[in-house]
């Protein structure tokens, strides 16, 4: 019997998730696909769920596609790239994208190609210092996927991103926390532990208005100025609605540490 391509494990209003294929650098296969999937639709109907964790097994976080799975086959009996795609990373990341709790990533080693773009999926990242992160698509004559083209610029700009994907150029984690792919660089022995620690802090806030956070800054890059003020003002009637708003003023008033509920 094989381990399971996924693990995950639910404490305390956190969900972890582990990509589990450690001798393989956990790439994707479309077995892993369809179990990481079933998770997520798992926890975006779970209200215990307050915080994801996402990390890797072993010594890496997602080397990304493993080619040798059949899905990747080539010559007279490939299959269509482009549908593959769609049912497969298409659909992973927006049911990542989609969840309403913070999602934050712990890159414990190399992310490359839908690795890496899983990773700039999340809302927080955090690296370990000797990760690293390769757009590697170029190198086997593919097109950046799972986002890629579409987080990259909004984080690095366009010109760092076009030349990280023409380039399939690898870059350390100090230089993606250095242009703002990434929020924080760890010493390998802390990173889990911090990961774990922001997600417990995140489990304990607010969550309802986290998510509305989360629907804000997402809408953004569509959005004018005028239509962002609308949305604003939309979601922040919803958040003074909930009973964690009411509690977050009642316990400032009386200088106490507020109990959110996540409601």
């Amino acid at each position: 019997m094989t381990d399971p391509a996924i693990l995950l494990t639910l404490d305390s209003g956190v969900a972890t998730i582990t990509l589990n294929r450690p001798d393989k650098l956990n790439s994707f296969t479309e077995t892993m696909h369809g179990e990481l999937l079933a998770v997520l639709t798992q926890l975006a109907s779970d209200e215990t769920v307050r915080a994801l964790l996402l990390t890797g097994a072993g010594r890496g976080f997602c080397a990304g596609q493993d080619l040798s799975d059949p899905i990747m086959r080539t010559g007279s009996d490939a299959l269509d790239m482009g549908e593959t795609i769609d049912r497969l990373y298409n659909r992973l990341i927006r049911a990542l994208k989609a969840l309403q709790v913070p999602v934050i990533c712990a890159v414990n080693g190399v992310a490359a190609g839908a690795g890496a773009n899983l990773a700039l999926a999340c809302d927080i990242v955090l690296a370990a210092r000797s990760a690293s992160f390769i757009q590697a698509f170029a190198k086997i004559g593919l097109v950046p996927d799972s986002g890629g083209t579409w987080f990259l610029p909004r984080l690095v700009g366009p010109a760092r991103a076009m030349a990280l994907s023409l380039l399939g150029e690898k870059i350390s984690a100090e230089q993606a926390q250095q242009w703002g792919m990434i929020w924080k660089v760890l010493d390998d022995g802390q990173l889990m532990d911090e990961a774990r620690g922001l997600a417990q802090h995140l489990a304990r806030q607010p969550t309802k208005a986290l998510g509305l956070i989360k629907q804000a800054l997402n809408a953004t890059w569509s959005h004018t100025l005028g239509e962002q003020l609308d949305l604003e003002r939309d979601l922040q009637r919803s958040a003074s609605k909930s009973p964690d708003y009411a509690e977050g003023v009642a316990a400032f008033m009386a200088k106490r540490p507020a109990e959110f509920t996540g409601k």
